[in-house]
C-alpha cells in the first residue's frame, strides 16, 4: 500500500513540548507514548498487518515496515511471533525489496497474506516441517512467493512471479489474500485490481490454484478497494448456517456466498469499524478447527505518537462473529479473551444508582484499561466515561452516550446505539495512544488514537441530566505485554 503522513511529523514534533514530557524515565517498551499491549514495532515505520498466520503454537504476525526511518517507504516485511497474541517476540526482517539498496528499490515488498502448505501442494516442502508460504506484492514486479521450511524462522523466495503484472496498463494489482476452500479443495486468492488505462473500475479479482504457483482469474467484484479479505462465519454460532463475508482496507464489507471461485453480495456495503483509526485489516489463517476463532487485527493508522522511536500500531487483535438483527446480519468484534492474561487490578460496582456531579471511580487509576459496564439510562441525557482525566475541568477524553437521541461519541465520531432490553453495554480499551470501544455485544466499534496528556490517569464515570443505573461494571488495570 502506499500512503504518505508527513503532515504526523510536523504534528508531532509541536506536541513534543508537553509540559514535563523529558523527565519521564524511559526505558525498553515504555516510552511516554508507547503502546502497552497493543503490537508497535520496535522502531521506525509500520503500516498494514501481513501474512497472518498460525502454526504450531505461534501466531504469526508480518506487517508493512520501513527499517531505516519513522516515515513510510522503503517497504519490508517485519515479523514477530507469539503465543497469546499479547507478548511478542521480534524476528528478523521476512521480506526484502527484490533489487537494489536502502535508497533505490524498485520492487518494495508490499502487503499479502501467509498459509500452512498442510497438503504440499507447492512440492515446496523439504524436511519434516510443513512450508509456510507468504505471497505478497512486489510493487510492480507482479505477485510473489516466499516460503519457510523451518517453522517460518528464515524464508527462501520462489525465483519467478506467480502471477505477473498484468498487461492492462494498471501497475496496480496488489494485497493477494489466499486461503485453502476445503469444499473445492484448491487455493483461492482474492487480489485489489485498480483501475486500468481504460479506466474501468477497480475491484476485487478471485483467482483458483492447485498448487499455490499457478493462478487463473475466476471472477471480478467492482467497487472494492485494497487489502481484500473473505472468509466464512457461522451466523448466531450455528454451524449449520454460514455466510461469507468480503472485507476492504477502509471497513466496508459485503455479506454473501461463495462458491470457491465467485462471491454473490447478498448486502449493501456495511462499514465494520466507525471509528477514525481502523484501516487494512486481516484475519488469520490456519486457526486450528478447536478453536474455530476467526480473529482479525487491524492497522490503527494515522496516530501521533510525540518523540516516539516507533510510528503507528496495531488495533488490539478481535474475533469476528456473525449475529442477526432486526435489520439484518452485521460482523460483531470483539477483543480476544487472552487479554485476561495482563489483567492487574480488578476494580467492580454493582447495582448502583448514580447522581449527576458525583464520580464512583475516583480510586481507579491508570493508562492501560479494560473497562466492562452495562449500563440503565434512567432519568439521565447523557452518561460515560472520561479516560485519562487529569487536574483540570475540561482534561481527558470522553466516551459519552446521548440517551436522548441514541447515540454514542467518542474522538469525534457519533453514531446511532439503540439500547438492547433498555441497557447500554460497553467495553472500552484504552492504552496510553488509543481507545477501542465495543458497544453492544461488539456491533459497534470504533478505534481512534489520541495523545492524552501522559500524567494524567485518572478514570471517571459521570451522569447529567439524571439519574443512571450501573447493572454492572468491571474495570482491570492492564499490565504492560512487554515488561518481564
Amino acid at each position: 500500500m502506499r500512503h504518505s503522513f508527513l503532515f504526523l511529523f510536523a504534528v508531532a514534533a509541536t506536541l513534543s513540548g508537553i509540559p514535563g514530557f523529558a523527565q519521564k524515565n524511559v526505558s525498553y517498551y515504555n516510552e511516554p507514548y508507547r503502546p502497552q499491549f497493543h503490537f508497535t514495532a520496535e522502531k521506525n515505520w509500520l503500516n498494514d498487518p501481513n501474512g497472518l498466520v498460525y502454526y504450531k503454537g505461534e501466531y504469526h504476525l508480518f506487517y508493512q515496515h520501513n527499517p531505516y526511518g519513522k516515515g513510510w517507504g522503503n517497504m519490508h516485511w517485519g515479523h514477530a511471533v507469539s503465543n497469546n497474541l499479547l507478548h511478542w517476540k521480534h524476528r528478523p526482517l521476512a521480506i526484502y525489496p527484490l533489487e537494489g539498496t536502502p535508497d533505490h528499490y524498485k520492487c518494495p515488498a508490499f502487503s499479502g497474506s501467509a498459509v500452512v502448505d498442510r497438503n504440499n501442494t507447492s512440492g515446496l516442502q523439504k524436511g519434516n516441517e510443513k512450508t509456510i508460504v507468504a505471497i505478497y506484492t512486489a510493487m510492480h514486479c507482479g505477485q510473489r512467493v516466499v516460503y519457510s521450511n523451518d517453522a517460518g524462522k528464515t524464508w527462501q523466495p520462489y525465483p519467478t512471479p506467480v502471477i505477473p503484472v498484468m498487461k492492462n496498463g494498471t501497475m496496480d494489482e496488489r494485497d493477494p489474500k489466499v486461503f485453502w476452500h476445503e469444499p473445492a479443495k484448491k487455493w483461492v486468492m482474492v487480489l485489489y485490481i485498480g483501475p486500468d488505462k481504460d479506466q474501468q473500475e477497480r475491484g476485487i479479482a478471485i483467482y483458483n490454484s492447485a498448487n499455490l504457483l499457478q493462478w487463473e482469474q475466476k471472477s471480478f467484484i467492482k467497487g472494492m478497494y485494497e487489502c481484500p479479505d473473505l472468509f466464512e462465519l457461522a451466523v448466531d454460532d450455528n454451524p449449520a448456517e454460514k455466510k461469507w463475508v468480503l472485507h476492504g482496507a477502509d471497513g466496508g464489507y459485503f455479506i454473501g456466498s461463495f462458491d470457491g471461485s465467485t462471491f454473490i453480495p447478498e448486502t449493501e456495503k456495511i462499514k465494520m469499524d466507525l471509528g477514525n483509526n481502523f484501516y487494512a485489516a486481516q484475519s488469520y489463517s490456519d486457526i486450528p478447527a478447536a478453536d474455530g476463532r476467526r480473529i482479525q487485527i487491524g492497522w490503527m493508522n494515522g496516530g501521533i505518537y510525540p518523540d516516539a522511536p516507533f510510528n503507528q500500531q496495531m488495533a488490539f487483535p478481535c474475533v469476528l462473529t456473525l449475529k442477526r438483527f432486526p435489520e439484518g446480519l452485521r460482523v460483531c468484534r470483539n477483543p480476544v479473551t487472552e487479554i485476561k492474561n495482563i489483567y492487574g487490578e480488578k476494580f467492580v460496582i454493582t447495582n448502583k444508582m448514580v447522581q449527576p456531579g458525583s464520580n464512583i471511580l475516583s480510586a481507579v487509576k491508570g493508562d492501560a484499561l479494560d473497562i466492562h459496564a452495562v449500563i440503565e439510562p434512567g432519568t439521565a441525557g447523557s452518561f460515560g466515561f472520561v479516560i485519562r482525566k487529569g487536574s483540570y475541568e475540561t482534561s481527558g477524553t470522553p466516551v459519552r452516550y446521548d440517551a436522548r437521541n441514541k447515540k454514542l461519541s467518542v474522538l469525534g465520531k457519533t453514531v446511532d446505539l439503540e439500547p438492547v432490553n433498555g441497557k447500554i453495554e460497553l467495553r472500552i480499551l484504552a492504552d496510553r495512544a488509543s481507545l477501542e470501544v465495543f458497544a453492544n455485544g461488539g456491533k459497534i466499534s470504533l478505534s481512534g488514537c489520541f495523545i492524552p496528556v501522559y500524567t494524567f490517569n485518572d478514570l471517571e464515570f459521570f451522569c447529567e441530566g439524571g439519574n443512571v443505573k450501573v447493572e454492572s461494571m468491571e474495570i482491570y488495570k492492564l499490565k504492560s505485554a512487554w515488561q518481564k
